[in-house]
C-alpha cells in the first residue's frame, strides 16, 4: 500500500527501527571477527566509494506526466530516483554501508509536473489545506530515505524563486551545497560550502572525505528575477581555490568536488558574464588538491574521464551520471595508511544503468500517493482542440503550435504595456522545446500544453530597434547547418549546428522573414517585413520574450540590455493553460501567423 503524504513521518521511523534491528544482529555476529581485528595489526590499506546523481529533476518513477505513460526513449533508458535507490542499496550490500558515501550535483527540485505541482499548486512554502501542514517535498522525502550525504546547489534549484528553495533546504536531513553562491550584501556564503564525512576504519584513523559544492554562475543570468540584489554567483575555479587549501588543512585525506557545471570549458550565454558555465575541467586543471569531481548540468553521460592537474601533475578523475535518474556514477578510492596519514593511491570511475533494476520498495510506498495526486492533476481536461497540433516539424516549418506559444505571450504582453509603448508593434519570439509534444484534436489536458512548454519561465516585454532584432534572428539562425543550393536537405541533420540545441532556436511571430541555409552564418536572414513592409533599422519594437532569454540566457545579442516595456511573474505554461481555459476550445485559427520559412537561394524547403 501506499504511504500518505501525512504518515510518512510514522513509516520512515518504522523503517528506521527495522533498519537499527538489523544492524544490531548484524554486529552480535560480526562480535568474534571484530575482537579478532583488535589483536591484529591496524590495516594499512583501505578502500571506499562515493556514488552520484545528478539532474535528477524531480523524476522519482518511471514515469513521463507529459505523456501520461511509462518514460521511453530510443536508447530504452529508465528514469526516476526509485530505481537508482535500488542501485543505491545493492552498491552498500556488496561494499558495506560504511564504505559508501552519496552525493548529488544538483537541478533536484524543478523538470517535472510532480515539481511544478509541490511549488505553485499545493506549495510546500504553503499553509496547508484543510488544516494539514503544507507537504514535504517528494524530493527531500526520497533523498532523505536513500540516506545522501550531500547535494550540490543546480541553477534550477532558483527557479521557484529563494522561499522555496530555503524551504527544501529545512526539510533536508543532509546539506545543500554551494561554495560560490554568496549573500549579495556580505559576500559571505549563502549556502554551506562544504562538509567532511568521516569513513570509519577499525584500528585506523579515520579518513576524513571533504566535499565541497559548486553551483552555475548562469544563475545571475537565468535567474535573475528571483536573485538580484540577494545573492551573487562567481567563479568554480576561484571559489575552489578558496575551499579545496582550506579542506586539506582541515586534514582531509580525500577532497571530492561535486559541481553543477559541465566539463568542456564552454559556456552558452558569450560574455554575459566573466565566469565559465561549464568549468569542472578548469577546475580540475587549474587547482591542486582535487581527488575527483562528480559534474552535473549538461545532461550527458560521462562514465570516466581524466584530467591532468598543471600544479602536480596528478590525475583527477570526473564522471557525470547523465540524468533523470537514468545512471549512477560510482568513484572507487583505494587508499593506503602513510606515517599515520590516509593516501589516495588509485581513484576510478563507472556509471550503472538504472534500467537495469526494479524500483525500490521504501521509495515506492513514500511517494506512490504523491505521484497519483499528481497524474490525476495533469490529466485534468481545461478545454478542447479543433485540430491536431504536433511540434515535430518545429525546428524547420512555421506549424501552428508554436503560434500557440506566441499568440499567448502576445496577449499577455499587451495587457500590460504603458500608452506608448501599446502604440508600438508588437512580436513574440519563442522556442521549440519538445518536438514530441503535440497537442490532440478533441480533449485538450493540463499535461498536453504542459509537453509543450516543459519549462518554468515568466513573460518579458522588450524593446528591439529593426537592426537589432535582425541580429536577433541571425544569431538564432546558427541553428542551421549550411546547406548549398541543389544539395537535398535532411531533416535529420540540418539543425543544432553550432552546438545550438532546440531550447537556444527562437523563431518570431509577427513579422515575416526567410532564413536562407545556403548562405553564410550572418547573412541568412532574408525579406525580413512588419504587416507588409520592409522593417526599417530604427523601427522600434515590443518583443515578447521568457526571463531565460531576455536575462541573457543563449547569448542572444541586444536583448538582455534592452528597455522593459512589461515583465510578470506568472509562468508562460499557465498562461497557455489559463487561455485554453478561458477559450474553451482552441482553433488554429486564432492564432498569429508566424509566415517565416527555410530556403536555399530564394526557393522554398518545404513549401507550404
Amino acid at each position: 500500500m501506499p504511504v500518505s503524504p501525512m504518515d510518512r513521518r510514522q513509516f520512515m521511523h518504522k523503517s528506521a527501527v527495522a533498519g537499527a534491528a538489523v544492524a544490531a544482529a548484524g554486529t552480535v555476529g560480526a562480535a568474534p571477527a571484530q575482537a579478532a581485528e583488535r589483536h591484529c595489526k591496524p590495516p594499512r590499506t583501505w578502500s571506499f566509494s562515493i556514488l552520484g546523481t545528478t539532474d535528477l529533476h524531480s523524476h522519482v518513477f518511471d514515469w513521463d506526466y507529459y505523456t501520461d505513460a511509462p518514460y521511453k526513449d530510443k536508447a530504452g533508458n529508465s528514469v526516476g530516483v526509485a530505481r537508482v535507490a535500488t542501485l543505491i542499496k545493492q552498491q552498500r550490500a556488496e561494499k558495506g554501508a560504511d564504505r559508501v558515501l552519496l552525493v548529488d550535483a544538483g537541478d533536484i527540485i524543478q523538470g517535472t509536473s510532480l515539481a511544478y505541482y509541490y511549488a505553485r499548486v499545493d506549495p510546500i512554502t504553503g499553509a496547508g489545506t484543510k488544516g494539514k501542514r503544507a507537504p514535504e517535498h517528494p524530493m527531500a522525502v526520497a533523498m532523505n530515505a536513500m540516506q545522501y550525504d550531500a547535494a550540490a546547489l543546480g541553477n534550477h534549484e532558483f527557479n521557484y524563486g529563494i522561499d522555496t528553495l530555503r524551504k527544501f533546504e529545512s526539510q533536508c536531513r543532509f546539506p545543500l551545497l554551494a561554495a560560490n553562491a554568496l549573500d549579495a550584501k556580505t559576500l559571505r556564503p549563502a549556502f554551506q560550502p562544504y562538509t567532511v564525512k568521516r569513513i570509519r576504519v577499525p584500528g585506523a584513523p579515520d579518513i576524513k572525505v571533504g566535499i565541497l559544492g559548486l553551483t552555475n554562475p548562469g544563475i545571475a543570468l537565468w535567474d535573475k528575477d528571483n536573485v538580484a540584489g540577494k545573492m551573487s554567483f562567481t567563479g568554480l575555479v576561484e571559489q575552489a581555490k578558496k575551499y579545496v587549501p582550506r579542506m586539506r588543512a582541515l586534514g582531509c585525506d580525500v577532497v571530492f568536488l561535486t559541481d553543477h557545471s559541465g566539463l568542456d570549458g564552454s559556456s552558452s550565454y558569450g560574455n554575459e558574464l566573466p565566469y565559465v558555465e561549464n568549468a569542472s575541467n578548469l577546475v580540475a586543471e587549474q587547482v591542486p588538491g582535487i581527488d575527483a569531481i562528480l559534474v552535473g548540468h549538461t545532461h550527458t553521460e560521462v562514465s570516466s574521464y581524466t584530467v591532468t592537474n598543471k600544479a602536480t601533475g596528478k590525475d583527477v578523475v570526473l564522471s557525470e551520471p547523465y540524468c533523470y535518474g537514468m545512471r549512477l556514477t560510482v568513484f572507487d578510492f583505494e587508499l593506503e595508511l602513510e606515517r599515520g596519514q590516509w593516501k589516495v593511491t588509485s581513484t576510478k570511475s563507472k556509471t550503472l544503468n538504472s534500467n537495469a533494476v526494479a524500483e525500490d520498495e521504501q521509495i515506492t510506498k513514500l511517494l506512490k500517493a504523491d505521484h497519483d495526486l499528481v497524474v490525476k492533476y495533469v490529466n485534468t481536461a481545461v478545454g478542447t482542440c479543433t485540430a491536431d497540433l504536433s511540434a515535430a516539424e518545429a525546428c524547420w516549418k512555421d506549424v501552428p503550435v508554436m503560434d500557440f506559444i506566441h499568440q499567448v505571450q502576445m496577449a499577455a504582453v499587451a495587457t500590460g504595456l504603458s500608452t506608448a509603448d501599446a502604440a508600438l508593434p508588437l512580436i513574440s519570439v519563442a522556442a521549440p522545446f519538445s518536438r514530441s509534444a503535440d497537442i490532440p484534436k478533441g480533449d485538450v489536458t493540463i499535461r498536453d500544453v504542459a509537453g509543450l512548454y516543459i519549462y518554468d519561465n515568466t513573460l518579458y516585454g522588450k524593446k528591439l530597434t529593426g537592426a537589432q532584432l535582425k541580429d536577433y534572428l541571425e544569431f538564432a539562425a546558427r541553428y542551421y547547418h549550411q546547406v548549398p543550393v541543389g544539395t537535398a536537405v535532411d531533416t535529420a541533420t540540418v539543425t543544432n549546428a553550432n552546438n545550438f540545441w532546440d531550447y537556444m532556436y527562437d523563431t518570431a511571430a509577427g513579422v515575416d522573414y526567410e532564413i536562407d541555409i545556403a548562405a553564410p552564418e550572418g547573412s541568412r536572414i532574408k525579406n525580413l517585413s512588419y504587416k507588409g513592409a520592409p522593417v526599417a533599422a530604427d523601427q522600434v519594437f515590443v518583443v515578447a520574450v521568457n526571463n531565460y532569454r531576455a536575462n541573457g540566457g543563449s547569448g542572444y545579442p541586444h536583448i538582455a540590455g534592452a528597455a522593459i516595456a512589461y515583465s510578470s511573474t506568472n509562468e508562460i505554461r499557465q498562461l497557455m493553460i489559463d487561455y485554453v481555459t478561458t477559450k474553451g476550445t482552441l482553433n488554429p485559427a486564432d492564432f498569429a501567423v508566424t509566415n517565416w520559412k527555410l530556403t536555399q537561394g530564394g526557393t522554398a524547403v518545404f513549401p507550404a
